[in-house]
């Protein structure tokens, strides 16, 4: 897959469900998030909702996203007015690791364990969840 491509798909991932513009709507994706209702959310709830992202962005349903249905998430995206105006640069690198096989497609078990480099450095005090502190910091960012 065109790294560049994976990368756009990446910062689409990071700006509509860690960065919501909207209040509310923030608030509605971190509860559907924190399954356990801990008012936080653990690596492992980022990781079942980017299983689940992975899942609507997977049209075919083969497991693996490639390039057109990237293509097509970052379409949707600008059609919906979440894709902000920014670039992929630096992003590749995160791209590539998130390919942990390098086979040059992304299965659903790289998307869902990969955690973008912004939200790893959120978590402050290294304990694999992000506090709602370690959120409102984030969106600040």
């Amino acid at each position: 897959m065109n790294v560049k491509l994976l990368a756009g798909v990446m910062l689409v991932v990071a700006t509509g469900s860690a960065c919501a513009a909207d209040g509310q709507k923030a608030r509605k994706a971190f509860r559907q998030m924190d399954i356990n209702g801990d008012r936080a959310l653990q690596f492992t709830e980022l990781q079942t909702a980017r299983a689940t992202l992975f899942d609507r962005l997977d049209a075919n349903r083969d497991g693996v996203l490639d390039e057109g249905e990237a293509k097509a998430a970052l379409q949707r995206a600008r059609e919906d007015g979440r894709l902000q105006m920014a670039t992929a640069e630096g992003l590749e690198p995160q791209a590539r690791r998130m390919d942990a096989n390098g086979d040059g497609r992304i299965a659903r078990a790289e998307f869902a364990q990969f955690l973008p480099d912004r939200l790893l450095r959120a978590d402050t005090n290294g304990d694999r969840t992000l506090s709602l502190s370690e959120l409102k910091a984030l969106r600040q960012r």
